[in-house]
């Protein structure tokens, strides 16, 4: 079982990072290959990837199509694998030790976009007072979904700090990871899991880099697709509203 996952995440967390990397040769900006960061002794076996960027980043639409390839291109692939897995999952008693962090024993309700998942996959099976355990190559998906939700976090150096500063500027965009930090702290006392990324987020500098032309703004297209990027991350770290709950039965 731990052959589908690791391929199943490397695929992943590869695209994911290869999305910047192709983005930033497009802009002639020098990065590095994905650097992978391996935890053995961490059940997941992995702290994800990250690349490098080594040359400075030309204008903000190249910070933004650099910054938004990763977690777009990451989605394309997380998102089947996640279906699948989950198809592929079963169904069990929803319990005190159920959560976001039981894979055996996962309530999906703590996120609005994987409970719709959920539900498509698993169809009639997952009803009110059940919880799902995830298949390994669920796992791997749902993995995704949690990197691909911290990293479109508005804040500093992740890939929606980046987002929002090439859309709003930099000033505006370290306002909004200030907001961000301080509304996760606050999401933390909802979802008591959260709070190692409470922890990062408070810690992480709310300033990335500018760009060498920090001043042209970008077109209606690429501000839509921000717009569209950070309602994603809405739906995935969001709970499911008691008025869906009751209308998919969950």
């Amino acid at each position: 079982q731990g052959l589908p996952y690791a391929l199943a995440l490397m695929a992943i967390l590869s695209i994911h990072e290869l999305g910047h990397y192709f983005a930033a040769m497009v802009y002639k900006v020098r990065t590095t290959l994905p650097y992978f960061i391996p935890i053995p002794f961490l059940f997941l076996g992995t702290l994800g990837a990250f690349i490098h960027i080594r040359s400075p980043v030309p204008n903000r639409k190249a910070l933004f199509d650099i910054g938004i390839a990763g977690p777009l291109v990451g989605l394309v692939v997380t998102l089947p694998i996640l279906m699948w897995g989950l198809a592929h999952s079963t169904v069990v008693p929803l319990s005190d030790s159920s959560g976001i962090l039981n894979l055996e024993s996962l309530d999906p309700r703590f996120s609005l976009l994987l409970s719709l998942l959920s539900k498509w996959a698993l169809g009639s099976e997952f009803v009110s007072n059940t919880a799902i355990n995830l298949h390994p190559v669920a796992v791997a998906g749902y993995v995704g979904l949690v990197v691909t939700a911290f990293n479109l976090m508005p804040v500093g150096q992740l890939d929606g700090g980046h987002i929002v500063h090439a859309m709003l500027g930099q000033r505006t965009g370290m306002t909004i990871g200030q907001i961000t930090r301080l509304l996760m702290m606050l999401l933390v006392f909802i979802q008591p899991e959260l709070l190692l990324w409470g922890i990062i987020l408070l810690f992480m500098p709310v300033a990335d880099e500018p760009a060498l032309n920090d001043v042209s703004e970008l077109d209606n297209w690429r501000d839509l697709c921000g717009i569209i990027a950070l309602l994603i991350l809405v739906t995935i770290i969001l709970p499911v509203p008691g008025t869906i709950t009751k209308l998919l039965t969950i």
